[in-house]
């Protein structure tokens, strides 16, 4: 059978990812237009830069990352401008994403433990719109996080114009944020890649097949196309 119709719509979906999203294309449902991957990829590019700056300055177990920057002394002076561009463009998708963000009060239940059910596979994810309580949740932890780096950030950026107490509590927030930060990183990579398949794709060609959504976003599914989403 040939596959030349099936790789006109993806061509087409994808172009249509450029300005578009929520459409239905073929086999393919465009989720992220290219505005919303680029904010996304902006985001975390300079969280590497910083983090990969920051490391051999926390401590000299990762010095050996500083070569990669030209050595400490320059990791020193890149660290917080990489850390303000960071700040900026996870402000920036703040806004661009928060009306798709907003909690509903049926997704409370992801605070307490329904967030390890959905991991198990063991909740009903049926009325799931495009995004589930637990990606918002992230959402909230990712701003707040970028937030408290930056305040903390800047009292060790600028010593001496904040008390010796401040300075001491700074180092030991801005460290206590960077590991949940970097614990949360992780989950949110494996979740995006080996524990959902498909769902990478979204945030590089902006388009996930009929079949991952009804899947993964039933509710979404049945919003973009109009049909019934089978249950899992």
């Amino acid at each position: 059978m040939s596959t030349a119709a099936p790789d006109r719509a993806m061509d087409a979906a994808v172009i249509a990812a450029r300005t578009r999203e929520d459409v239905v294309i073929g086999n393919e449902i465009v989720r992220h237009r290219r505005a919303s991957r680029w904010i996304h990829w902006l985001v975390a590019a300079t969280f590497f830069l910083a983090l990969f700056t920051g490391m051999p300055i926390w401590t000299p177990i990762f010095g050996w990352m500083s070569s990669f920057f030209g050595g400490l002394a320059t990791c020193r002076v890149l660290h917080p401008w990489f850390g303000v561009a960071f700040f900026v463009f996870s402000l920036v998708m703040f806004f661009h994403w928060l009306t798709d963000m907003r909690i509903l009060p049926s997704e409370r239940g992801w605070l307490g433990p329904k967030a390890l059910e959905y991991m198990r596979f063991q909740t009903d994810i049926e009325d799931v719109g495009k995004y589930n309580g637990g990606q918002k949740l992230f959402f909230f932890a990712v701003s707040l996080g970028a937030l408290g780096l930056l305040v903390t950030g800047l009292l060790m950026w600028f010593p001496l114009s904040f008390p010796v107490v401040l300075r001491e509590l700074g180092f030991i927030l801005h460290d206590l944020t960077f590991i949940l930060f970097a614990v949360g990183i992780v989950g949110h990579i494996y979740l995006g890649t080996a524990a959902e398949p498909g769902t990478f794709g979204s945030m590089v060609r902006g388009t996930v097949t009929r079949q991952w959504a009804r899947l993964h976003h039933p509710g979404w599914y049945r919003e973009v196309t109009g049909e019934a989403a089978r249950r899992r």
